[in-house]
């Protein structure tokens, strides 16, 4: 991943990181979802979402909720 992006929100779930992602773009933040799970055992390994630095806070603060949802 490029040095200026941050990971944001992570997940087990597809559909959960799908979700996060959706929320960041239709609040103007480009979003990039990595799927760094197995390929053999997809129980394994997390979804990831990343947005640029200077989106960071703002995105944080979006997915606030979500995240809190994922305890």
């Amino acid at each position: 991943m490029e040095k200026d992006w941050k990971l944001v929100y992570f997940t087990g779930d597809d559909y959960r990181g799908t979700i996060a992602k959706e929320l960041l773009e239709e609040n103007d933040i480009n979003a990039v979802i990595i799927n760094r799970k197995d390929s053999s055992y997809t129980s394994f390994g997390d979804i990831e979402v990343y947005v640029s630095n200077e989106d960071e806070e703002q995105a944080n603060q979006i997915l606030e909720h979500l995240k809190s949802g994922d305890n």
